[in-house]
C-alpha cells in the first residue's frame, strides 16, 4: 500500500498554528476505487483502508511506522512561513 506523509496545513478559518503541528499518514487513493449507487446515488468505496488516517508527534515517527508495516511512503514537507520583522514607521514611508 502506498501511503503520504505529511504536516496538516492551518485551516483558514483559524489565526493560530497549534493544530498544525502534528503529521498525518494518509493511504493515497487508488484510481477508481469509488463507485456510485445506481438507486440511490451514493458513493462507496471498495477500499475502507483509504479513510484512515493515523496522527504523529513527529515525522521520524511516521516513517517509522512506515517502514515497520512495510509501507511505501511519499513525505510532502511543509512550506514554511517566512515572516518578515516590519515596524510601524514602514507604513508611511515610499
Amino acid at each position: 500500500m502506498k501511503i503520504i506523509i505529511y504536516r496538516q496545513a492551518k485551516s483558514a478559518m483559524q489565526s493560530g498554528k497549534l493544530n498544525c503541528k502534528k503529521w498525518i499518514i494518509k493511504p493515497i487513493e487508488e484510481k477508481n476505487s469509488h463507485s456510485i449507487d445506481a438507486l440511490m446515488h451514493w458513493v462507496s468505496c471498495d477500499d475502507t483502508k483509504t479513510q484512515l488516517k493515523f496522527e504523529f508527534s513527529n515525522k521520524e515517527d511516521a516513517i517509522e511506522y512506515a517502514v515497520k508495516n512495510n509501507f511505501e511512503y511519499e513525505i510532502l514537507e511543509p512550506q514554511e512561513l517566512k515572516i518578515k520583522p516590519k515596524s510601524y514607521a514602514e507604513n508611511f514611508t515610499n
